[in-house]
């Protein structure tokens, strides 16, 4: 059973800390996202959210993160693990003569329950009069909801380290600052997720994506990996010969131990990461938003 179903889920809700929101505000906030990031914004409408992503111009991965459109001149970064403060001094310079300001509010909080959100479902946005967003995180691993607002929670260790778990389970790559810039969106497998788009206007990176889209040679990708001890992200995953790939996300819960890693799409079946056996085991279904 998954890491997240090991238990009942509690409605106990806890603080998600390592996650962070990005404010685009203003005439052109929906315009310069579309332009800057991976997938398309003009396909949702306000009171929706998508998956999506910043590139650089050679198509790696700068940060992964949830797209919420709150209104016609608001747009909603939902951070996982990039800085926020950096990332809004690398949006800044592309800002030129667009009508937008970006900004990182410091009276918002992300908080977390395993239980079902109260209205959003799916890619709907549950909103409130307070400003607030809420997401349905859920997928085939049992209910999960976010919700962004003025309103902090307590931090819980335990659970948190659950949600993260969770997140590798459903095949979301969690990227610390070591893993950002390394992947391309194929190497991560988020067309998994709905994260990003071959067929939209240019984006930085959008060359490399659709490239590597339409000549099929996307050669590695996401894999899920459990083992009977802690794991870590940078590990050399390998068959006992050669380095075959590398871990990318790792989490525990308990004595179970998560990994991520991006490896060959044709490989050897015993494997090792960082020198501890690893199992592949099959990614759960129903993030894709």
């Amino acid at each position: 059973n998954p890491a997240t179903n090991a238990q009942s889920p509690q409605a106990t809700t806890f603080a998600l800390d390592h996650h962070h929101v990005v404010a685009l505000t203003g005439r052109d906030a929906a315009a310069f996202a579309q332009a800057q990031f991976m997938n398309d914004v003009n396909a949702i409408t306000p009171g929706h959210w998508q998956w999506n992503g910043w590139l650089t111009p050679k198509g790696r991965v700068v940060a992964l993160f949830a797209l919420l459109r709150i209104d016609a001149e608001t747009v909603w970064l939902l951070l996982p693990d990039a800085e926020p403060g950096a990332i809004v001094a690398a949006l800044q310079r592309f800002v030129f003569r667009s009508k937008v300001t970006i900004s990182a509010p410091a009276d918002l909080h992300v908080t977390a329950t395993f239980s079902a959100p109260d209205a959003a479902r799916d890619a709907r946005l549950g909103t409130s009069t307070a400003g607030e967003a809420e997401l349905d995180m859920g997928g085939e691993g049992g209910p999960r909801s976010l919700r962004i607002g003025v309103d902090p929670a307590v931090e819980d260790t335990a659970l948190r380290a659950r949600w993260a778990a969770a997140d590798l389970e459903h095949g979301l790559p969690r990227l610390p600052a070591s893993q950002a810039e390394q992947w391309t969106p194929q190497q991560l497998s988020l067309e998994r997720l709905g994260g990003f788009s071959v067929r939209k206007g240019c984006y930085p990176g959008q060359e490399i994506v659709a490239r590597t889209h339409f000549l099929g040679k996307a050669k590695r990708g996401l894999v899920l990996l459990e083992a009977d001890a802690p794991l870590l992200a940078g590990a050399e995953v390998g068959d006992g010969e050669a380095v075959l790939g590398t871990v990318i996300s790792a989490a525990s819960v308990e004595q179970r131990h998560l990994a991520l890693a991006v490896l060959p799409n044709e490989r050897t079946a015993a494997l090792t990461a960082g020198g501890v056996p690893v199992r592949e085991i099959p990614v759960i279904g129903g993030l894709a938003r």
